[in-house]
Parts: structure tokens; C-alpha cells; sequence
């Protein structure tokens, strides 16, 4: 494998080689210095401290080059949320402590997941993925700072995920997220391309494929106020844990509200996408009419998403056993729609 080392400091440079050198090729450089090409590196590992401005500035000119890299593993010198979420808006499929031991930055780097041995992922796709969870990582960060969230940078990172299901389709688009990026922007992306492929596969109008990516992209925007620990617990979570964590779709709402930009259907999706047909779901118990058809097809994308995506402590689902396990929820689920669903689910 292929590596190549990025840093601020060239013992951190130095220490990072020792740990690597016997099972990796190595190469390595200052971050003022980053002249790599990136077609024939596998991982970059970039060793910064991002609270330093020149450090972001630097990262942020390379990130037409860092997209062309299949894993990205930034170690963070600050245990922050704000600090992980802006390793992901610079482009990161993962990230770990400022001093990880050998054995994590291995796992990292060395990780086999579903779908790595399948064809080459095409790199439109790949980009696509890139700029998808660099975007939602940003909206984290507004939402983290009380900052305006940019409507417009959604939308395009949107489309360009759409014109890559159109293009590659869903498969291929499934095989790169899983493979290069994790925990919640791994979900919200295959949120994004399962949704977008359940309005192709139904026809939909092209401004409707747009109402349905934007409710995607912005659904699990209220998580930002969840702690990392958490979110990525590897295990059931207790009831105060749940209870927390459910209240992300309101907190979704309330980020997204005062915006002009954002309609009120996307809206109304991002704060009902856990509602069901029953009465069951949260956060406001809605009942059949009372939930848009938008948001049952987010929340059927939602669900089947949860249980497909790679999590490094339980087996990937299959598509089929996940279909099967749809269907099971009939009455908490709009029964056509389900039906409707089978194709995506299973063979595109």
C-alpha cells in the first residue's frame, strides 16, 4: 500500500514513518510544501493541527488532489466535535487522535470493507461522495457555530450525487460510500443516493428529485448537537442515550427554519422523517394524511439506509435481508410504496 504522510511537524512526520514503515510504502511532506499528485497514492495520512488557520488555507488548496485519494485519515490535535467535523469538511473518510497507536492507524488504513475487492469505483463517484460529506460536514460546523448554513452548496453537492445515481447507479454508489467514508456522513450520503434512486426508479419530476436530495442532505442535521461518543457507540444505546438522539429531527428543524432558501416541505421532512403511519414514531406521533408523501420516501431511504451501512462492529446487512425487514413493517410503512421500493432495494 501505498501512503503518503502530511504534517505540520516533522517529528510528528518522523514518529508516523516508525510506526508505518514496515507495512507500508511511505512518502512524506510538510503541509506548506504538499506537492503530491494523488493518482497513485492509496491513503493520505494528514497530521495537523487544525486550529491553525494556515493549516485549513493549506489543506483547502490540495482538495482538488485529496479527492483523488481513496482514504483520507486526518489525525486531530483537539478531541472537539468542532474539531473532527472540520477534518471532514477538508475532505476526511476518517479520523482519529492527534496520537493514535499503531494498531488504529493500521486498522484505518489497512481496513478491508464490503465491496473493496469489486470493479473500480468510477471517480466521478468517488468526488462526488467527497464533496457530499465535505458539505454536510460544513453544515455540522454551521450548526455547531450559530452560523448560516449555505443552502446553495447543498444543492450542487446534491445534483452532483444525483447525476452520479443517474450516471453509475445505485450499486456503484453504495460500494464507494461504504468503502471511503463512515458513521454519519456515511448514513447521510447513502441516505442521499437511495432516495434519489427511489424518485428515478418512480419517475419523478426533476424538481421533485430536487425537493427529495435536499430533504437527504439536511435530514440528520440536528445529530451535530449529539455528542460524537454517543452517535458512534458501538452498541445499543441506554434510554437516556435513545432519548437523546431523538431529539435530533426537532433539533433538525429548528436549525433549518428561519432560512428562506429551504421550502417547507424539506422542512416538514427533515422533522417527520421518523414518523409513522401508526401514530408510533417521533417527535409529534403524526398518523397516516398527516405525513407527506416526500417524507415516507425519506424515511423508507432512512431505514433501509441504518441497516446496510458498513459499521465497524457488526456485519453489513444484506439489501435483501434489509427489503425483507421493510415489508415486516407494513402499517408503520405505506404498503405501495414499499412495493414500489423493491427494485431499488434489490436489484439496482
Amino acid at each position: 500500500m501505498n501512503v503518503h504522510l502530511v504534517g505540520d511537524d516533522t517529528a510528528k512526520l518522523a514518529l508516523l514513518r516508525g510506526m508505518l514503515a514496515e507495512r507500508c510504502s511511505l512518502t512524506s511532506e510538510l503541509i506548506g510544501d504538499a506537492d503530491f499528485k494523488g493518482g497513485d497514492i492509496d491513503a493520505i495520512v494528514v497530521a495537523a493541527d487544525l486550529r491553525h488557520v494556515d493549516n485549513i488555507t493549506a489543506l483547502k488548496e490540495i482538495s482538488d488532489r485529496l479527492s483523488r485519494i481513496p482514504r483520507r485519515i486526518f489525525l486531530t490535535n483537539n478531541k472537539s466535535r468542532l474539531s473532527t467535523v472540520q477534518a471532514y469538511a477538508l475532505g476526511a473518510t476518517s479520523v482519529l487522535s492527534s496520537m493514535p497507536s499503531r494498531n488504529q492507524l493500521l486498522g484505518k488504513l489497512l481496513d478491508v470493507r464490503p465491496g473493496s475487492a469489486a470493479k473500480s469505483i468510477a471517480v466521478d463517484d468517488r468526488q462526488a461522495a467527497f464533496a457530499g460529506a465535505s458539505c454536510i460536514a460544513s453544515m455540522f460546523a454551521a450548526v455547531l457555530g450559530g452560523a448560516a448554513i449555505d443552502v446553495e452548496e447543498t444543492r450542487r453537492a446534491g445534483k452532483r450525487i444525483a447525476d452520479c445515481i443517474a450516471e453509475n447507479g445505485l450499486s456503484d454508489w453504495l460500494a464507494t460510500v461504504r468503502r471511503h467514508h463512515e458513521g454519519t456522513y456515511q448514513h447521510c450520503l447513502l441516505v442521499t443516493g437511495i432516495t434519489v434512486d427511489f424518485g428515478l426508479s418512480l419517475g419523478v419530476h426533476s424538481s421533485d428529485l430536487e425537493r427529495l436530495y435536499m430533504a437527504a442532505m439536511f435530514h440528520d442535521i440536528g445529530k451535530a448537537k449529539i455528542p460524537l461518543t454517543i452517535l458512534d457507540k458501538p452498541g445499543r444505546l441506554d434510554v437516556k442515550e435513545r432519548t437523546l438522539v431523538e431529539t435530533h429531527p426537532v433539533a433538525g428543524y429548528e436549525a433549518l427554519k428561519d432560512n428562506a432558501a429551504i421550502t417547507d416541505e424539506v422542512l416538514k421532512a427533515v422533522r417527520h422523517h421518523h414518523e409513522f403511519l401508526d401514530g408510533s414514531g417521533y417527535p409529534d406521533g403524526l398518523m397516516a394524511d398527516n405525513i407527506p408523501d416526500l417524507t415516507r420516501i425519506l424515511t423508507i431511504s432512512d431505514i433501509f439506509s441504518a441497516l446496510i451501512e458498513y459499521r465497524s462492529y457488526k456485519p453489513v446487512m444484506t439489501r435483501e435481508k434489509a427489503y425483507e425487514i421493510l415489508q415486516e413493517m407494513e402499517g408503520k410503512l405505506e404498503k405501495p410504496l414499499i412495493g414500489a421500493f423493491r427494485e431499488v432495494a434489490l436489484i439496482r
